[in-house]
């Protein structure tokens, strides 16, 4: 590590203890209140490397490295631990679950990196034996059943090929089709379309493609053509509310070709 870099993040931690030691809100924290904003600056930081926003990446990742900063001093007031054991943990950790670059395991692809990773962090100490024991149980859904689905082809469970869950996805797609209105709420509807939504997860997985960030970035395609056709709807007088649903989407379709232009 350059002079630099060490000048760089030496000032940053003096920062963090100076705001722990005189600002009444840092003063206030413990690893529970400060975990939330930790969870909040991630999502914030995964936007900003969707967006493809270079200047808002390095200032979210300001953010999350400070969030780590902070949690590693708490740590540091209870002589539990501190950065610099935090780091050494980690580097050992990422050795020791690479195998293939620090050891003599050859592999073949990545798939053979994620299944090795896996095997190696079930038999570290106080993970779980078991296959989904230590799968945490506070991810967003879509990042939960990766998860789940990852863990599960780590074991050799993983019997779809890319077509084949594509495949499947359109079957569970049928299956929810045949619900209709009639199945509005009831118990079947909820678990039919679980099973949909895990079945796409499980295309995304295939296709290498982050479900949590692929869907937030649909939604917010979504909702800036909503915008662009009120938009339209202002421009020409007249209240989005107010039209009906073949007026709403002729704006709608009007805003998609201004978006693709």
């Amino acid at each position: 590590m350059s002079d630099q870099f060490e000048a760089s993040l030496g000032r940053l931690d003096q920062l963090a203890r100076r705001l722990r030691a005189e600002c009444p809100w840092d003063r206030e924290q413990t690893e529970r209140t400060i975990v939330p904003h930790t969870v909040e600056e991630a999502y914030e930081l995964a936007d900003a490397a969707n967006s493809g926003d270079d200047a808002a990446l390095v200032d979210e990742l300001g953010d999350v490295l400070f969030q780590v900063y902070f949690l590693a001093l708490l740590l540091e007031e209870r002589g539990v631990s501190n950065l610099g054991e935090v780091a050494d943990h980690c580097r050992e950790k990422l050795i020791r679950r690479h195998p293939h670059i620090f050891g003599d395991v050859e592999v073949a692809g990545s798939g053979d990196v994620l299944r090795n990773w896996d095997k190696i962090k079930r038999g570290e100490r106080g993970s779980s034996e078991t296959i989904f024991g230590s799968l945490p149980e506070n991810l967003p859904a879509p990042l939960g059943a990766r998860r789940a689905q990852r863990r599960a082809a780590s074991s050799g469970f993983d019997p779809l090929a890319t077509d084949d869950a594509i495949a499947a996805l359109r079957d569970q797609l049928e299956a929810v089709g045949e619900l209709g209105d009639r199945g509005a709420g009831d118990e079947q509807s909820f678990e039919q379309v679980g099973d949909l939504l895990f079945a796409a997860v499980n295309v995304s997985r295939r296709l290498k493609v982050d479900p949590e960030l692929s869907l937030r970035a649909s939604t917010a395609r979504f909702c800036a053509r909503i915008e662009a056709a009120e938009q339209l709807a202002r421009n020409a007088g007249l209240t989005w509310n107010d039209l009906d649903i073949d007026q709403q989407l002729e704006l709608y379709a009007r805003a998609r070709m201004t978006e693709d232009q």
